[in-house]
């Protein structure tokens, strides 16, 4: 049985008519970037629960998630709605395997999401540890618009703080905006778009991949980095070139 705890919202920041992050006080237990935690809320009776990453440090007092707004669905719309003060469930111990230590060493690490799953690699990042086993490590970020690129001045700011040993790189899908590729990252890789603008290769002998958002993407990448790359999945048994995880 999960142990739910009471948490108190402290801030609550919209980014765009559908994304928002909530800061959230609750007395936790400690927790490994990258992983999840459950936040819930009592509707008509029952708690209903979806799973969130942490998007801040373990360190970090402020526990903070980044959602997106389903119109249809039962706990999101009313998360958003929630104001500063106001309570909010929390599972007491996180959960997930989406985390640095089950990632081989390597000379270049790819972190790619798409929308709200940018959450774990920001909470890696800002921890900051176990990240010397890679010379290089790349932060894509992929949206529809650029107006979703709501961590981008965070990213900016720990592009700094890594002092060239981190490169970011944001991409949308349905815009050409400045500074961003356009297009699907599959199709980015495919035509080696994403590899020239970031100036690092991404193959079996330099790379592993991190691949963390809608299920397409991830199922797509996948299938491309397996056949035209000839990587394959890590898994502990069997050491590969990729760790995925499907945001939803």
């Amino acid at each position: 049985m999960a142990d739910w705890v009471t948490g108190k919202v402290t801030k609550v920041q919209n980014w765009t008519d559908a994304l928002f992050s909530l800061t959230v006080h609750a007395p936790v237990q400690p927790f490994t970037a990258g992983q999840f935690a459950k936040l819930g809320l009592e509707i008509d009776g029952e708690r209903v629960q979806r799973a969130y990453s942490y998007v801040n440090a373990p360190d970090s007092p402020e526990l903070e998630f980044y959602l997106v707004t389903v119109p249809d669905g039962k706990l999101s719309p009313r998360l958003a709605a929630l104001k500063s003060g106001d309570e909010i469930q929390v599972v007491s111990e996180a959960a997930g395997f989406f985390v640095l230590n089950e990632v081989p060493d390597c000379d270049t690490l790819w972190m790619l999401a798409t929308g709200t799953a940018i959450g774990p690699y920001l909470s890696i990042l800002q921890q900051g540890q176990d990240l010397e086993r890679f010379n290089n490590i790349v932060l894509v970020h992929a949206a529809r618009y650029a107006a979703d690129l709501s961590y981008l001045p965070l990213m900016q700011a720990l592009q700094q703080r890594y002092a060239g040993k981190l490169r970011i790189q944001a991409v949308v899908s349905r815009e050409t905006a400045p500074g961003t590729l356009t297009g699907r990252v599959p199709a980015l890789i495919d035509s080696g778009e994403l590899e020239r603008a970031v100036g690092l290769p991404m193959d079996k002998e330099t790379s592993h991949v991190m691949l963390c958002g809608n299920p397409q993407m991830v199922r797509d990448t996948q299938e491309l980095l397996k056949e035209r790359r000839q990587m394959t999945k890590h898994l502990r048994r069997r050491p590969g070139h990729i760790t995925a995880e499907h945001y939803w």
